[in-house]
């Protein structure tokens, strides 16, 4: 094999890991953002940080990649609380952080 084949096999396979790593981060921002607005919290930074990445096996018994995330958000804009979420592939399999406060029941 050539030199220049091995290239641009390498710089193939890394386009497709930042595209994917790119996508998963797109959809945590979303995540993010939806679960501060259903709970009426203020979302910081307007963005989502990358804290790990590890190989799973996903319910088919494929290896995948599971990322995780933290991003932060406000109860009164004074304070700051760190919430956190993982997505295996395109799936959110596990968040905790901001959640929609409870209504109040009256009973008649």
């Amino acid at each position: 094999m050539s030199t220049l084949l091995i290239v641009m096999i390498l710089a193939c396979l890394g386009l497709a890991f930042w595209n994917a790593a790119r996508g998963a981060a797109e959809r945590a921002e979303s995540v993010g953002r939806d679960a501060c607005a259903a709970a009426g919290v203020q979302w910081l930074d307007q963005t989502v940080h990358a804290s790990g990445l590890r190989l799973r096996r996903q319910h088919d018994g494929r290896l995948g990649l599971e990322r995780s995330f933290r991003f932060e958000y406000s109860q009164d804009g004074s304070d700051r609380h760190i919430g956190r979420l993982v997505l295996h592939g395109d799936r959110l399999v596990a968040f905790s952080g901001p959640t929609r406060s409870a209504s109040v029941i009256t009973l008649h």
